[in-house]
């Protein structure tokens, strides 16, 4: 049984102060996230006069460390205290992002630099991102899982609204080398308000971990990742989506958008606009769908509306109204569709995995699922040339929906809600009443 004494029934998060500080700290990060993704390539392009190609390596070099993400899981899974790497993760960042204003000011910033600085914040990402399961699941009850999640998400929602928009009036106003010490300050933030939450980690067995290797527990991780049922075909349907709506990238959405539909930059953002106040309406609605439908068949309603919208903008014709509008809700389903599809398997995931692997497993679990996404990416771009955009983006509509495929054989689509007894999970099959999968081990 659980031995943090978490309550048996879910409470308000708003209530929870611990709660409280780390979505605060969550929010301020993801708002300097997105001002980072605006301002450090208009400072290549500005100052070092870079070509598309160079610019578009500095995401890639983000991404990048999500292909070592099993490896780090397994370092982390063998430290005892994963909030205060979340913390160092924090501080690490804020400190990667302050060397750019100060090469800057010292007429010395190059474009190996900022290289340099996309690779090491996509490291300090990847760090915090294996450290957060263990502490999430100290955070929060299984009875709230989903609500965390959905509270988590909506902020991340609303800074894609809001970020933008906030991001390119400090550029205009500071110039982009010195908005990011704004960006540097939210993690700061962030490390400030982790460090005042009182967590119970989950207990360290290191005698265990002294026994195993590096390699053998990054294995392990993997592992248990394929064997398992519900982690099994949770990652090969995320992986799927992934894999093709990278396919329909954004920047072949927005090429689309402008080359064969027609739009101006301004229909463009306004689409974009409404895309992500559908993300924001997924996440706040998620918790009541997920108690109507259940939480396995809102993670498979959500596996086919996030990428089979792509074929309404793919068919869009006509007036340029109706051209707009497709296009809009493209994005305004796909993103509610993906926020179902987040907060749900997110909170499946924590009810699922043992503590003793949290941090392996999600390693294991990043460097597939965010792997495949570059490669989804060149793909895409190939099928673009060859056939055009129109039917490529019709095969990303069909491809992602049919990720679908992964969940129906699994106990996913029986899953309906997770309970309070180990993190476990409770099915609908008539012959499965009141049963229950256990989720958490303890020693």
């Amino acid at each position: 049984m659980n031995s943090r004494n978490q309550p048996a029934v879910a409470i308000s998060l708003w209530r929870d102060r611990r709660f409280r500080r780390f979505w605060a700290g969550h929010s301020a990060s993801q708002f300097g996230d997105r001002i980072t993704e605006l301002a450090l390539p208009l400072i290549a392009i500005s100052a070092m006069h870079a070509s598309a190609n160079q610019v578009a390596w500095l995401t890639a070099l983000i991404w990048t460390p999500n292909l070592l993400a099993i490896f780090l899981g397994a370092w982390v899974d063998q430290r005892a205290h994963k909030r205060r790497l979340m913390i160092f993760a924090d501080l690490v960042r804020a400190a990667i992002l302050l060397s750019v204003p100060a090469a800057y000011l010292l007429g010395a910033v190059t474009l190996a630099q900022l290289y340099a600085v996309a690779l090491l914040l996509g490291v300090a990402g990847v760090l915090f991102n294996t450290a957060y399961p263990p502490f999430f699941v100290g955070l929060v009850s299984p009875a709230s899982y989903v609500d965390a999640n959905s509270k988590l998400s909506a902020s991340r929602s609303v800074s894609y609204v809001a970020g933008p928009a906030i991001g390119g009036g400090l550029v205009q106003a500071l110039t982009a080398p010195v908005t990011l010490v704004v960006d540097a300050l939210t993690f700061l933030v962030s490390a400030i308000l982790v460090g005042r939450v009182s967590v119970d980690e989950p207990p360290f067995e290191s005698d265990d971990v002294a026994a195993s290797s590096l390699l053998q527990r990054a294995r392990e991780g993997m592992s248990f990742v394929v064997r398992h049922p519900v982690l099994r075909a949770a990652l090969g349907c995320a992986a799927t989506v992934n894999f093709f709506t990278f396919v329909a990238g954004s920047g072949l959405i927005v090429l689309f958008a402008n080359r064969n539909l027609g739009l101006s930059a301004g229909a463009i953002g306004m689409a974009f606009g409404i895309g992500a106040t559908g993300s924001i309406l997924g996440a706040a609605f998620a918790p009541k769908i997920s108690k109507w439908l259940g939480v396995g068949r809102c993670i498979a309603v959500g596996a086919v509306l996030f990428p089979a919208p792509l074929a309404i903008a793919a068919a869009a014709g006509g007036p340029l109204w109706l051209r707009a509008s497709a296009l809009a809700a493209t994005e305004f389903l796909s993103g509610f569709g993906v926020m179902l599809f987040d907060v749900n398997l997110n909170s499946l995931q924590a009810a699922v995995i043992p503590d003793s692997m949290r941090s392996r497993v999600a390693g294991a679990y990043s460097t597939m699922n965010y792997g495949i996404r570059p490669v989804g990416a060149v793909v895409g771009g190939l099928l673009a040339t060859l056939i055009g955009l129109r039917l490529t983006f019709f095969i990303a509509a069909i491809g992602g929906a049919l990720s679908l495929l992964w969940l129906l054989p699994s106990p996913i689509p029986r899953i309906r809600t997770l309970t309070q007894d180990s993190g476990a999970y409770k099915t609908t099959d008539a012959n499965d009443d009141n049963q229950s999968e256990p989720g958490r081990q303890y020693s």
